[in-house]
């Protein structure tokens, strides 16, 4: 079938993913229901690969299984994420967006460009008619979503069988995959999506390239902005005077999983520069008080007793 407004499907995507944005803004306003936001959100992605992937109808290998993958993770994510805000109730992000216009249309239009730049090396490969050998690229990336999809769904599900644990009411998850990493959810996520992009990078040419900017946006979104920054304000204004909880966080890598026996003896500068450990993620930790009184002897014991 082939051209779309443009042959890349860039101006079809980005006009199908605002009506799609635009349709649950809507009946998140007026009926101040949050329950479909994240739903929202990862069925579009479903959306803009099989619309792309069924308009260009050239059926190359390399297209069925990139879109197939966006697919598995778009359902695994969205049926997760409704399932679990139904059972929870509320969506808490949205406490001070629900009497609030500007602040809900803001995070829609956010959501809108999340999905339409992480999309872009699909929406890519869906429009090209270039069909190149299988190459090491392909594997790689392949390998890249399938860790990345199993980690993020190990995560999930453990966090969701914590949480919902009425012994483990008012605690952090450091279970399984949360005893290695902060937030090993989105290093699945992150690790998925980079895998995508390399697994699509044989078919692209020249200005084509620039579709990076799709695990390159998500990676900063998620490092920056409303992933981790936001879950760690939030911990650390409700743990941050439990000892238990500051020796968790200075032990545990906030992305990249890592044993806490490895994680602990690195250098600062090391886990800042190549461990994401952002000095931000601490900024609402409150301080400790210091204890003129104590020696540095005990305060070497007390360093071998973190685990």
């Amino acid at each position: 079938m082939g051209t779309v407004i443009d042959s890349h499907f860039l101006a079809l995507t980005a006009i199908v993913t605002v009506g799609y944005q635009f349709f649950f803004f809507v009946i998140t306003a007026l009926l101040k229901f949050d329950k479909v936001t994240d739903f929202a959100g990862s069925t579009n992605f479903i959306i803009l690969a099989v619309l792309t992937f069924l308009l260009k109808a050239s059926w190359l290998f390399r297209q069925v299984v990139l879109t197939l993958l966006v697919v598995i993770w778009g359902l695994r994510l969205g049926l997760f994420l409704l399932m679990r805000i139904l059972q929870w109730g509320e969506d808490r992000r949205f406490d001070e967006m629900r009497n609030n216009l500007g602040k809900l249309a803001i995070f829609w239009i956010f959501q809108a460009v999340w999905v339409w730049t992480v999309s872009l090396p699909v929406t890519v490969v869906n429009a090209s008619d270039r069909d190149p050998s299988l190459q090491d690229a392909d594997v790689i990336g392949w390998i890249m979503w399938a860790v990345g999809i199993s980690v993020e769904a190990l995560a999930d599900q453990q966090k969701l069988l914590f949480k919902n644990s009425p012994e483990n009411r008012e605690k952090w998850c450091n279970i399984g995959l949360w005893k290695y990493s902060r937030h090993p959810n989105y290093f699945g996520e992150i690790l998925l999506w980079w895998g995508i992009f390399v697994a699509s990078s044989p078919v692209l040419e020249g200005a084509e390239w620039l579709v990076i900017l799709g695990p390159i946006f998500l990676t900063l979104l998620l490092l920056f902005v409303s992933g981790i920054p936001l879950l760690e304000e939030s911990a650390d204004k409700k743990f941050g005077n439990v000892g238990a909880y500051r020796v968790y966080k200075k032990t545990t890598s906030p992305l990249i999983p890592l044993p806490p026996v490895v994680y602990r003896n690195l250098p600062l500068w090391f886990k800042a520069t190549l461990l994401f450990e952002l000095p931000f993620y601490s900024r609402h930790l409150p301080q400790e008080e210091p204890n003129w009184c104590r020696t540095s002897q005990e305060e070497s014991k007390d360093g071998l007793k973190i685990s």
